[in-house]
């Protein structure tokens, strides 16, 4: 059974009995133009071409409803669904087959997921052809990688420059209890009263308890232009898709561009209890702030929980003194169970942070003098080999090994929830880490820790399976 229903914006044919939608869309916002050889690259389903990415990370877009931190899962799911571009005279639309239902009301395309969509394509495109294949940036070399960043954000309209620094990185888990996401809301709500924006990986729990709850505090303060910033790269977005709060998103090129973003763009950050992916996040801005020249450089850093959560943070703080030490515990603080507090200290170190950017000539919108070294930045490939060959030993300098144990998390995360990490460990099995004895059992008893708390991966029926094997 079908019917048809059509507006400005679509001419949609509706499966009731598979709760798929077919539809053409217009944009409602972003990019509108493509030349012929754009179209022909996102048409081009080889090696070479766009399709199989901009199909991946638009189904994504559309599945925000979906409850599954599984990317192989959800493209086995709707192995149905395409998308494709229509070029027109006056502009394009984009052409989608069996897409969910949910993305849809009353026979038209929900506005925040069109405009998230067609950031998809504007993010893809650009990447491919201003960054990737353009001579102009050597990705090769730490300035060229993050002046590609920086072009990408410029690019994507979400650097605001006439804005005083007020932008909060908040990071933490997408699978949570509901006591620690009713606590990353109220934290959010703090942060909207005093006139902070929020940027998240712009998935669920921890992603989107900072961001509703800013939006009641920016009501309340008659803020009408809060934003809400969500950074993904295309191996994670069908893992934690755009939650609805997220009114601005951008597609970074993997996970190491994506985390140069976060740090580059935010004033703040904010950590919450999480898994494997947020503790790669902890170990990258430590990283980087070890890093001699950044010594001075103010960057306000505050894990909190609520009070249910205290021993996660005193697990995670003696899992870094133990690896990284008492320098890298000096540059954090952990408050548990106080959203005020957090807030108000927030608040306190933007200021530090606009005050030293504008001593230092340096831009509000983008922390061009934060140093990332390149092992940051170099993109890594979790392989079985890569993963099996990774120096963990504290003979290495602090700031190295927390690169080399970030790209250890990076590959866990990877084996939970991206497709191509998924389909590595059903084909070689497990990924062997290796490295000090000392490091390896507060590794396991972390690990562990995140196994028992279901912090690995969402709750479901099937009981988590570890990617990963620890070998002493």
């Amino acid at each position: 059974m079908s019917s048809h229903a059509s507006n400005d914006s679509a001419n949609i044919a509706e499966n009731y009995s598979d709760n798929l939608i077919d539809a053409r869309i217009a944009p409602s916002s972003h990019l509108n133009l493509l030349s012929q050889l754009e179209v022909t690259k996102l048409l081009d389903s080889s090696n070479n071409g766009l399709h199989k990415l901009f199909r991946e990370c638009s189904l994504a877009v559309l599945s925000h409803g979906n409850y599954t931190d599984d990317a192989k899962l959800l493209l086995e799911r709707n192995k149905a669904f395409d998308i494709r571009i229509i070029q027109q005279d006056r502009g394009i639309k984009l052409e989608v087959k069996g897409a969910p239902a949910e993305a849809f009301v009353d026979g038209k395309m929900i506005t925040g997921i069109n405009e998230h969509l067609f950031s998809v394509l504007r993010d893809i495109i650009y990447s491919h052809d201003e960054i990737i294949n353009n001579p102009r940036f050597d990705l090769d070399d730490s300035e060229g990688i993050t002046n590609a960043v920086f072009h990408i954000m410029r690019n994507s309209g979400n650097l605001r420059s006439r804005k005083r620094p007020q932008l909060v990185v908040c990071w933490g888990g997408h699978s949570i209890s509901r006591e620690e996401y009713l606590y990353t809301k109220e934290v959010g709500y703090q942060l909207g009263l005093r006139g902070m924006d929020i940027c998240t990986g712009c998935g669920p729990g921890a992603m989107k308890g900072p961001m509703k709850g800013a939006t009641f505090g920016h009501a309340k303060q008659r803020i009408t232009d809060g934003q809400y910033l969500g950074v993904t790269e295309p191996g994670i977005i069908a893992a934690e898709s755009p939650n609805p709060i997220v009114n601005d998103l951008v597609i970074l090129p993997d996970i190491e561009k994506r985390l140069e973003a976060f740090v580059r763009t935010g004033h703040a950050i904010i950590v919450f209890p999480g898994g494997a992916g947020t503790t790669e996040e902890i170990l990258y801005i430590l990283g980087i702030l070890l890093h001699p020249d950044n010594a001075y450089l103010p960057y306000p850093l505050i894990f909190t929980a609520p009070e249910t959560s205290r021993d996660y943070f005193a697990q995670i703080d003696d899992f870094i003194g133990a690896t990284l030490g008492d320098e890298a515990q000096k540059r954090y603080e952990i408050i548990i169970d106080d959203p005020e507090l957090v807030a108000q200290k927030i608040k306190r170190g933007t200021k530090k942070v606009r005050d030293f950017r504008k001593d230092n000539s340096d831009a509000y919108y983008f922390n061009w003098l934060l140093k990332i070294d390149q092992q940051f930045q170099e993109p890594f490939i979790p392989t079985h080999e890569n993963m099996a060959n990774m120096k963990l030993s504290k003979d290495l300098e602090t700031h190295t090994l927390a690169s080399n144990l970030r790209k250890v998390f990076s590959g866990i995360v990877a084996g939970n929830v991206k497709d191509e990490g998924i389909r590595a460990i059903e084909k070689h099995g497990l990924f062997k880490i290796s490295g000090d004895k000392d490091i390896m059992e507060k590794m396991d008893t972390l690990l562990s820790s995140f196994v028992a708390n279901q912090r690995m991966k969402l709750p479901s029926d099937v009981p988590y399976k570890p990617c990963y094997e620890i070998v002493r």
